[in-house]
């Protein structure tokens, strides 16, 4: 039917004294004219109307999973496609008198539908993993690796079939020209293939997710995952930074995750005083009649000098036998003092497994005995975390002196000043 009104038109317009060629130039042009309007009629209709209508819909709706669409504006991109198929079947039908021009204008539309296909599918995809990223299971199972690989796969077919068109050749001929190159695709893409099967490994294994706080000194990455894409993993630092760490780079390389910690429900506190080792020595009576007022560890100064006193009976050994006689000494009871101070500490795990209380020694070196405390805090907030510890430790700091201890310390400048000035106080003059 539009080609037999062309048909007229032209031959109206060839008696009316045009000449052939101008009678075609302006058929084409009133036909291109009214192909647009109808075009610009169908956009009309599908944006102000239908996607209206949509999009109130959505917004009454209580469900996500639409408002996911919504926001990635896949129902626009769709909309795109009314226009376009009205201008391709238009043109079979009103221009197939112009072969050329038909085939033209048949290659172009053919394009933009394929172009509209394409961006339409990907923010399909997007908005599907925004819909994924709501559920529980996001949390162990990120997948935007998948939808970045599944992307790269429908671009790579939108465009093999665009260049088919182009060229006038069938996408499978172009495929197998596709073959000879596959080694040079191979080196191409070699960083997509690694960070494919990496994010796939990394997946399946449950090796790290978004959220995670990981530890990779190699690339500079202490913080929480952000985000894993096929490519890259990016890493916010504690210090506000954000580290790129390649995908591939955590599977082949070494790194610390601290999902176990938080799981746990507990964080571990490992660190040690250094006690002045000549300030250790057997306890005195006066310094256990003195350590018996402290409530912690009474009990366990009249059990241990209980249990003390019969083995040196039992053994005949005397109380001038001060070499063989087992006694307590100053820094055995403050380890039970610490150790009995954390298992009532209300922010210390009871130290039961897996949350082992333990303040022990460690190799002496030339800053003097180390005493490292050992236990798991139930703060896991890294400030929180923080202000247990140092409480901690200001509380042991301060009770060290209690025990005959002290805490080693290399001399400064301000020591050696106080040594030189009381020994030119004490000197004597020269006869």
């Amino acid at each position: 039917m539009g080609a037999s009104i062309v048909r007229e038109l032209e031959g109206l317009l060839r008696q009316l004294g045009l000449s052939s060629q101008l009678s075609e130039i302006i058929v084409v042009v009133v036909v291109v004219i009214a192909i647009l309007f109808l075009a610009y009629l169908a956009d009309y209709i599908t944006k102000h109307i239908l996607i209206t209508t949509v999009t109130r819909l959505v917004r009454k709706s209580k469900a996500k999973w639409d408002d996911a669409l919504l926001a990635r504006r896949v129902m626009h991109r769709i909309s795109h496609l009314a226009p376009a198929l009205v201008v391709y079947f238009a043109i079979n039908i009103s221009l197939s008198s112009f072969p050329e021009i038909n085939d033209i204008l048949k290659t172009g539309v053919q394009i933009y539908i394929i172009f509209i296909v394409l961006i339409t599918l990907d923010a399909l995809l997007s908005a599907f993993h925004d819909i994924y990223e709501g559920t529980p299971m996001a949390r162990e199972r990120p997948i935007k690796g998948y939808i970045q690989v599944v992307k790269i796969i429908i671009h790579s077919v939108g465009g093999i079939l665009i260049l088919s068109l182009l060229i006038g050749k069938s996408p499978t001929a172009i495929l197998a020209s596709l073959g000879a190159l596959a080694a040079v695709l191979i080196l191409v893409f070699r960083d997509t293939i690694l960070g494919f099967v990496s994010s796939i490994q990394l997946s399946a294994n449950k090796m790290v997710k978004p959220g995670d706080w990981i530890s990779m000194p190699s690339r500079d990455a202490d913080g929480i995952v952000l985000e894993i894409t096929v490519h890259t993993v990016k890493v916010r630092n504690w210090d506000k930074t954000i580290t790129t760490i390649p995908t591939h780079a955590l599977i082949n390389e070494s790194f610390q995750n601290w999902k176990g910690m938080h799981e746990s429900k507990g964080r571990r506190i490992a660190r040690a005083l250094h006690i002045d080792i000549k300030s250790v020595e057997f306890c005195t009576d006066e310094m256990l009649e003195r350590f018996k007022k402290f409530k912690l560890i009474r009990d366990y100064i009249n059990e241990k000098q209980q249990e003390i006193d019969e083995f040196n009976i039992a053994q005949g050994i005397t109380d001038e036998d001060t070499l063989s006689r087992r006694r307590l000494t100053n820094i055995g009871v403050f380890r039970k003092y610490v150790e009995t101070y954390l298992e009532k500490h209300p922010k210390i795990h009871p130290g039961e497994p897996p949350y082992i209380i333990m303040v022990r020694h460690l190799q002496p070196t030339d800053r003097g005995l180390p005493v490292q405390i050992y236990a798991f805090s139930k703060e896991q907030d890294w400030k929180e975390y923080e202000k247990v510890q140092a409480d901690i430790f200001d509380h042991i700091l301060a009770v060290v002196p209690e025990f005959g201890l002290r805490i080693f310390q290399n001399p400064s400048g301000d020591d050696f000043r106080v040594l030189s000035g009381g020994m030119i106080s004490g000197s004597q003059p020269d006869d």
